[in-house]
């Protein structure tokens, strides 16, 4: 395997209108987990990944199984829980950060939550290139965060391990998260975190100030929103050098998933060898197609497409502007590329 994704997925359901939850007459179902995205959005752009988790033996389970697995995601480590429920959550539309944005989880104890070092071990954790993390499944049980915790450690045989903060207070409720994220952060290879996680967890206001808190792992992602993001590598040694990439302009038609997509595209760079600059602009072009759908997962762009408008100079790479639609249509040169309404 390319890539092995370890955490929860849960059935998510979506209001048929904007509004309030409470206002709500219908919900669309749809898929909904940080590490399932990942899994999901490198295996439509030509990996090979596989997902590891826990569901329900109830129809919610089935779905995600089913879901996940039309994406080409090897699903067979999923271990099926007769005696918890599948995770559900429902959110509003809008972005996650604005004061009218809600969500309401249903996942407390969930199947997954039950995951822990004796029933996953890290054997098949371990049978990819990369294993792929996130804070999120540390939050949802003291066996999880011990199974994270584990992951992390160094050992021999362990694969390239990313670690996504992705910091959730709701699932914390107040306990030492911002401790544990960063102790948990620091055990992984490639880290990926947001200016504003980095605020709200650790007080840390910039990115040089992320990186010293962060000396152990070989790279730190900074992503800065629309701005665009800095990654700081060590391969030279000492704090390495920083590499900043301003994002492409973006007509958004929401925000969710767009963290998981430029997690995707970087892993997906770093597994074809590229530069950081290069990796840095795979994951904001994988992140301009969740960017520009309503739901968490998008298609990536075709990776010729992406290896054209990647290579774009200085300039080019300025005044390029993605809507919705832009992955879907063939472009015939750089200009026309630049112009994607």
């Amino acid at each position: 395997m390319d890539v092995v994704t370890l955490g929860e997925s849960m059935v998510a359901f979506l209001p048929s209108r904007p509004g309030r939850l409470a206002d709500a007459p219908s919900f669309e179902r749809s898929i909904g987990g940080a590490e399932s995205n990942v899994a999901c959005t490198l295996a439509a752009a030509g990996h090979t990944t596989r997902w590891v988790s826990r569901v329900g033996t109830d129809g919610f389970g089935d779905h995600l199984l089913e879901a996940i697995g039309a994406y080409g995601v090897d699903v067979t480590a999923v271990r099926r829980d007769p005696d918890r429920p599948t995770g559900l959550y429902f959110r509003t539309a809008g972005d996650r950060a604005t004061d009218a944005h809600e969500v309401v989880y249903h996942r407390a104890g969930s199947a997954a939550s039950a995951m822990s070092v004796g029933n996953v071990g890290e054997a098949v954790p371990y049978s990819g290139r990369v294993l792929h993390l996130t804070g999120i499944t540390a939050a949802l049980s003291p066996a999880c965060r011990d199974l994270v915790r584990h992951l992390l450690a160094p050992r021999p045989g362990r694969p390239l391990v990313s670690f996504d903060v992705n910091h959730r207070p709701l699932l914390w409720r107040g306990r030492d998260d911002a401790r544990m994220l960063l102790e948990l952060a620091r055990g992984a290879d490639i880290v990926f975190v947001g200016a504003d996680e980095a605020r709200a967890a650790w007080g840390l206001h910039d990115a040089r100030a992320v990186r010293d808190a962060l000396p152990e792992p070989r790279t730190v992602v900074v992503k800065q929103g629309a701005d665009g993001a800095i990654a700081y590598d060590r391969s030279s040694g000492g704090a390495g050098t920083a590499t900043f990439v301003p994002a492409p302009r973006v007509d958004v038609v929401a925000h969710v998933g767009a963290g998981d997509a430029f997690a995707a595209g970087f892993l997906s760079a770093t597994l074809r060898g590229l530069p950081l600059r290069d990796r840095l602009r795979h994951g904001h072009l994988t992140a301009a197609a969740a960017l520009t759908v309503p739901g968490d997962l998008a298609a990536p762009p075709a990776r010729d497409h992406a290896d054209r408008l990647v290579a774009l100079d200085e300039a080019a790479w300025g005044r390029l502007r993605l809507g919705p639609g832009w992955t879907t249509r063939a472009a015939a040169g750089d200009d026309e590329e630049v112009r994607t309404p």
